[in-house]
């Protein structure tokens, strides 16, 4: 569909929208009792067309390179299947106040649900990255504000097969354990909350299985003989922060051996080497920027400690700025992942949560909520219910988390105060919980009120009251 229609210039759809040959009310000029009425519906609906047009044509850039390259050819036809969506309403929503899709919340929801099912034969090669399928569906579920502790049992028995003896998840019964599955894991099992969930969990083989994952120049590996990226130590900050683990090094931890005693060891300057000439954030010193790093790099260090503290020291702060800012992709709203990328639903997250991160660590608010509201709400929830990459491709549970977490992220002011929860997180890699939501977003909106999305924890992406229940609980817990 991209590769055959052109897309004329904004101006020219906006001349044609406003122009009285093409008004829908013209259509009602008949003797029908309801005349007036439809009349005013077409009026209402090309007004707002007309006011999303308008912001279009103020959002693309007045220079053009004329160079034509594959990468602006791809730029062109992905703009062409996104424009109808950010300009008009192809799935025939009912429109919010800002005339704009309202958020289709019960057609996620029952989405989500479905991802929670049975899955054909056809889908076994997603088996390892069940835990996924179940943290993004249980995520996206409790964002929509959907009550998920009916499934507290289910949750607990789906991951109890999964841990390994060693320490650690798969992603299943007798699959060996790896970062991202424990992550996974970890998260829906704090979601479920409450005393049979938490002690599911082996924090002590937890702990030594950590350790191994514990490397001499400071990161992790994401599994025995992995590769050594940024995720790993991103998940596995996440899990002691919310387990409560020792930072210490287990005694059989290889590091040890190297001099090293806790898992911070290096640990900051291994991540500061992430950062690139672009200012953004790698999965390993030398890779390509990319914005999910940048979640995973950001995240590490404000666990580390207060992200005024850990961001501003390893990192190069403006010139990280810079390269989160060129994620915004223009006209559309949404985000990209990488220099010359193409927008994409996922990074609502992955780079929309890293504002909160950054602002509170440079002390101002600098990113555009609106327009990746927008882009969110026009263009990437699905007809059918979920939510997408962007228009044309298929809803899953992967987008409908992140797209649902990234709108959470620009609707509600997250900010860091260490004095929001006195009563945990003060003593090691306790920074997490000194976030709270200050309010609503004051600024611009294009989302009513039944469009807003519950609080999401901009480091832990799980609701706020589920990281401070399981932290509190471990934190009264003597010993493993």
């Amino acid at each position: 569909m991209a590769g055959q229609t052109s897309v004329p210039a904004p101006s020219s759809r906006l001349q044609e929208i406003v122009s009285d040959s093409n008004r829908i009310e013209e259509l009602s000029d008949t003797d029908n009792e309801y005349a007036d009425e439809y009349e005013d519906v077409g009026t209402v609906v090309d007004q707002h067309e007309a006011a999303n047009m308008a912001y279009i044509n103020s959002m693309i850039s007045p220079i053009r390179d004329s160079l034509e390259t594959e990468t602006s050819i791809t730029q062109d036809e992905t703009l062409a299947v996104v424009l109808p969506f950010l300009e008009g309403n192809p799935n025939d929503f009912l429109l919010n106040t800002f005339g704009l899709p309202k958020l289709q919340r019960e057609k996620h929801a029952a989405f989500l649900h479905q991802a929670l099912g049975d899955y054909p034969a056809q889908m076994a090669a997603m088996d390892a990255a069940r835990p996924w399928l179940v943290y993004w569906s249980l995520q996206g579920l409790t964002a929509l504000g959907y009550d998920i502790s009916d499934m507290r049992d289910r949750i607990v028995e789906t991951f109890l097969p999964s841990q390994h003896p060693d320490g650690g998840y798969g992603g299943g019964h007798g699959q060996l354990p790896h970062l991202a599955a424990t992550y996974a894991a970890v998260l829906s099992l704090v979601m479920a909350g409450g005393t049979t969930a938490y002690e599911s969990v082996n924090r002590k083989s937890m702990w030594h299985y950590l350790g191994r994952m514990k490397q001499v120049d400071g990161g992790f590996t994401m599994a025995p003989g992995g590769e050594e990226d940024i995720r790993g130590a991103f998940c596995a900050l996440v899990v002691m922060s919310l387990l409560n683990i020792p930072l210490d090094l287990p005694p059989d931890a290889p590091a040890r051996a190297h001099g090293m005693t806790t898992f911070l060891d290096k640990l900051g300057e291994w991540v500061s080497r992430c950062q690139t000439f672009e200012g953004g954030i790698s999965a390993a010193p030398g890779n390509e920027a990319h914005g999910a790093y940048a979640f995973c790099g950001l995240g590490c260090l404000s666990i580390m400690g207060p992200p005024t503290e850990t961001l501003n020291k390893y990192f190069d702060m403006p010139l990280l700025l810079h390269w989160l800012s060129s994620r915004q992709c223009s006209p559309e709203g949404g985000y990209n992942g990488r220099t010359n990328k193409l927008v994409d639903g996922c990074y609502s997250h992955w780079v929309g949560s890293c504002w909160p991160l950054v602002e509170a660590a440079v002390g101002k608010e600098v990113s555009n909520r609106s327009a990746l509201a927008r882009y969110i709400l026009s263009a990437a929830q699905h007809k059918k219910g979920g939510l997408i990459d962007k228009p044309g491709k298929r809803a899953d549970a992967y987008h409908t988390c992140y797209n649902l977490a990234g709108l959470s992220a620009a609707q509600h002011k997250n900010v860091y105060d260490e004095a929001t929860a006195p009563d945990i997180g003060k003593s090691e890699l306790g920074a997490p919980f000194g976030w709270k939501v200050d309010g609503l977003f004051e600024g611009e909106r294009v989302w009513g009120d039944e469009d807003f999305v519950e609080e999401v924890h901009p480091i832990f992406v799980i609701p706020y009251q589920a990281a401070e229940d399981c932290r509190r609980y471990f934190e009264a817990k003597e010993g493993f």
